[in-house]
């Protein structure tokens, strides 16, 4: 029912998710480091969005009020004496930007830029509070847990002189999010009903994400970049590929040792 959503996106990356991947992920005993990383990933997610407005887009006052926004998430995760039911009954509003965000000047792409992120920050912020809701009601308690290679050894590709730095980010972040849609299809049938329910309500959020990115590449280069994304996309399935000790939600194939 959701191929033709997936379609593009198998199109888009240059490999499907190898199937030991799938395997080793459909473990029982793989549950709750699989949501760990996920709620994680979720967080991150709405972070690197975060900093390319703040960086690229939005004027000091504005970089304050996205902080500010971001601000309960990072407590939770990041400080030790953290208390999931105070965080997910804070105020009715939690998952709103306190006000409008002003686009500094010099940057032609900045409103364009706001619009798309500022609303993939919303979903992601969301999609972290259902995880951790998974997480609760299986009493899987949140821990922080060290990230893997995989968004690393997509980052040392990225060329450092602007405009490129922000391109390559921006493709980077549709590569990361066609992966995770990806991934989110092919895991939801080896999953309990609930949790294939949930990621296969994912995907058209996680799909629309990476072609706002693709989108906002595009036009910040306004030159075609066909030959840059492709390199990027080879990059990417080799990461996905290559054997890695250990799990993650975007790791590679499992080692067998």
């Amino acid at each position: 029912m959701y191929q033709q959503l997936l379609a593009p996106v198998h199109e888009f990356l240059g490999c499907e998710t190898p199937e030991s991947w799938i395997e080793e992920a459909a473990k029982p005993e793989r549950l709750s480091l699989l949501l760990i990383d996920h709620c994680n990933c979720e967080l991150k997610a709405a972070q690197t969005a975060m900093f390319l407005i703040r960086k690229y887009a939005v004027d000091e006052a504005s970089g304050q009020l996205l902080l500010e926004w971001a601000k309960p998430y990072e407590e939770f995760v990041y400080h030790r004496d953290r208390d999931i039911n105070r965080f997910m009954a804070r105020d009715s509003r939690k998952n709103e930007l306190a006000a409008q965000l002003n686009a500094k000047a010099g940057f032609a792409h900045g409103q364009d830029l706001i619009a798309k992120m500022v609303r993939l920050i919303k979903e992601e912020f969301h999609h972290f509070e259902q995880v951790l809701e998974l997480m609760q009601a299986r009493d899987i308690p949140y821990s922080n847990i060290r990230a893997g290679r995989y968004a690393k050894g997509l980052m040392r590709q990225v060329i450092t002189h602007e405009p490129q730095t922000l391109i390559d980010k921006l493709i980077i972040g549709a590569l990361i999010e066609a992966r995770s849609c990806e991934r989110f299809a092919k895991l939801a049938p080896y999953l309990d009903d609930e949790l294939g329910r949930f990621y296969v309500s994912l995907l058209r959020s996680e799909a629309r994400h990476y072609q706002d990115y693709l989108t906002l590449a595009e036009a910040v280069a306004g030159a075609d970049i066909s030959d840059r994304v492709a390199y990027l996309v080879v990059q990417e399935a080799k990461l996905i590929q290559q054997e890695d000790n250990e799990f993650r939600f975007h790791s590679g194939v499992p080692s067998v040792a």
